[in-house]
């Protein structure tokens, strides 16, 4: 079949509300951004010309119609895109002082969590290169067996699979169903993304290369990345790995830069024709270096969609900006 789409990403579409105090902590401001992974994973890819799609269901309600807008605007196919009455879900995003950001989420019967299996465009996942997806649709059904079913039709038909479990605690009813459902996510794996503390969660050991090396073997992934925030991120393969820093940039809010960091990881694997495999240890470092630059010029914007950056400005920082290093 024709590979239409470069990559293809199933999952949550929402609002993120970003809440910041105002004058003399007397109010609070709010501001509606586009949001959720996959879909900021799409942009990111689609910022740097990449064909990008997007499978979920959005609401009718002036939220989704705010959403779907957003989407096309930024060049992702909704072709395959299931529509509802049932609300957005929003998700409340609190920024320290840093810019590092904590969660409240309001998705109780919301479109993402109904979107069903037989509302699955198959032909959209079997005309990718890249079928890629999180476990925030995961948490719930039917949403959650739709997901897995949707990663199983990309596996069989020969599409690559990207799995970033992007763990968020508090929409699981149960810490073991999480484990369980994300283990199953990296079963179809061919890319998996992992924070550090999802390492740690997923594995039990903070020896980031060894319990990545137990993983690769273990599920048949074929890259792994742990991404450790500020400290930049490591890459591993079966035969390669490969540490590196990110860069020294005034960071303003994360929201969104692990999607900008996993949507410029993909990219640079397209220009391998997806075949990490056959990468040596100075492709994977470069790889994870242009990645590491999209994340942090991410964070010196506010949103996720619309902070994702070009190949120009991913170049520049890599050739202009110091890396920041941070010692243990």
């Amino acid at each position: 079949m024709e590979r239409r789409f470069d990559v293809t990403a199933l999952g949550e579409c929402l609002l993120d509300v970003i809440v910041t105090l105002g004058v003399d902590d007397a109010n609070v401001k709010m501001e509606g951004n586009a949001g959720g992974a996959p879909v900021n994973v799409l942009a990111a890819l689609s910022k740097l010309g990449r064909s990008t799609a997007y499978l979920g269901k959005l609401s009718h309600d002036a939220f989704g119609s705010f959403l779907k807008n957003v989407i096309l605007q930024n060049n992702i196919d909704t072709s395959g895109v299931a529509f509802t009455d049932d609300p957005t879900t929003l998700a409340i995003v609190a920024l320290d002082k840093n810019g590092d950001r904590n969660f409240s989420f309001y998705r109780e019967d919301t479109a993402d969590v109904n979107y069903r299996s037989d509302e699955i465009d198959r032909d959209v996942i079997r005309s990718s290169r890249i079928f890629h997806f999180g476990s925030v649709s995961m948490t719930s059904e039917p949403s959650r067996t739709a997901t897995l079913e949707a990663a199983r039709e990309a596996k069989s038909s020969g599409v690559r699979v990207s799995f970033d479990p992007n763990l968020r605690p508090t929409l699981w009813n149960d810490v073991e169903d999480a484990r369980e459902f994300i283990l199953e996510g990296m079963k179809l794996a061919d890319y998996l993304k992992l924070s550090e503390e999802e390492l740690v969660y997923v594995t039990g050991s903070s020896d980031y290369l060894d319990a990545g090396k137990k993983l690769i073997g273990e599920y048949g992934i074929a890259l792994l990345t742990v991404t450790l925030g500020p400290k930049g991120c490591i890459c591993i393969t079966e035969d390669q790995d490969c540490y590196e820093p990110t860069y020294d940039v005034h960071t303003i809010d994360t929201t969104g830069s692990g999607d900008a960091f996993w949507g410029a990881f993909l990219s640079k694997i397209i220009e391998f024709d997806c075949n990490v495999e056959g990468i040596d240890r100075e492709g994977l470092s470069d790889i994870a270096k242009f990645a590491n630059a999209a994340g942090s010029l991410c964070s010196t914007k506010h949103g996720a969609i619309g902070a994702m950056v070009d190949r120009e400005s991913i170049e520049k920082c890599m050739a202009e900006v110091p890396r920041l290093i941070i010692k243990d």
